[in-house]
């Protein structure tokens, strides 16, 4: 048995969705101001480069990337044909009332050089933000570490010191990334660690502390157990809303 103190525990469709229409000068926004193809405007052929899109890759060669599918989305307060690029690359067509889809298709094949210089745009933008993601995510890593060989450092020592002040005998400690509980102690005498306790004040660890201590008395979450507790830790109500109020974030 053991007991534990856990954490509070068909192709292109055309959208007829409304959508927010962008502002004629928003980036990566391109508006038809022309006057509207005529009704019998051809649809771009299969070999387009719309519909059927190249690797492309920037001057340099260096960010290949194969544009996706234009998304058209029908709106009723347009009044041209808008080009937008999305966050992702996506070419996504605004069709004003009374427009067409081929009419759409037609001005976006016009435009395609724009598009390809739009999406490598936002391509690279991606790449920066991913190098940028990638970067924290090490820098986060060591910082883990770290914590973790503080904890190793520092937890052992004051849970023994705790257990010599209460007369009790810890057989091991360990020191674990626990998902859902801050400690827990089994019947033999083994008491496990959450490493996040060094991040902690000190009154809520010590908390923790006598809380798995206490365990090594009754392993149970009784009335008892809580005197127990009490008695130790006359503050420890606080501590436990502490932990509560940070579990909740």
């Amino acid at each position: 048995m053991q007991a534990s103190l856990p954490f509070d525990s068909p192709t292109d469709p055309v959208h007829s969705n409304p959508t927010n229409l962008p502002g004629p000068r928003d980036p990566g926004v391109l508006d038809s101001s022309a006057p509207r193809a005529p009704r019998h405007a051809p649809v771009p052929p299969a070999h387009s480069s719309l519909t059927n899109p190249p690797d492309l890759r920037d001057p340099a060669g260096c960010v290949p990337f194969t544009p996706r599918p234009p998304v058209f989305v029908r709106h009723p307060r347009a009044k041209r044909y808008l080009l937008r690029i999305t966050p992702d690359g996506t070419v996504r067509v605004t069709i004003p009332r009374g427009g067409s889809k081929r009419e759409a298709a037609a001005f976006a094949e016009r435009e395609h050089a724009w598009i390809e210089q739009q999406q490598r745009r936002v391509e690279a933008q991606r790449l920066v933000r991913a190098e940028e993601e990638q970067r924290q995510e090490r820098h986060s890593a060591l910082e883990i570490r770290a914590l973790r060989e503080q904890a190793k450092r520092e937890l052992p020592p004051r849970l023994l010191e705790l257990a010599a002040q209460h007369a009790l005998t810890v057989t091991r400690i360990s020191i674990r990334n626990q998902r859902s509980r801050w400690g827990s102690c089994s019947r033999s005498g083994h008491i496990c660690l959450n490493w996040r306790l060094v991040q902690m004040p000190a009154t809520v660890r010590d908390y923790v502390l006598i809380h798995e201590l206490m365990h090594l008395k009754r392993m149970d979450h009784s009335p008892a157990f809580w005197n127990l507790v009490a008695a130790a830790c006359p503050a420890y109500k606080q501590s436990r809303a502490w932990l509560r109020k940070q579990s909740a974030h």
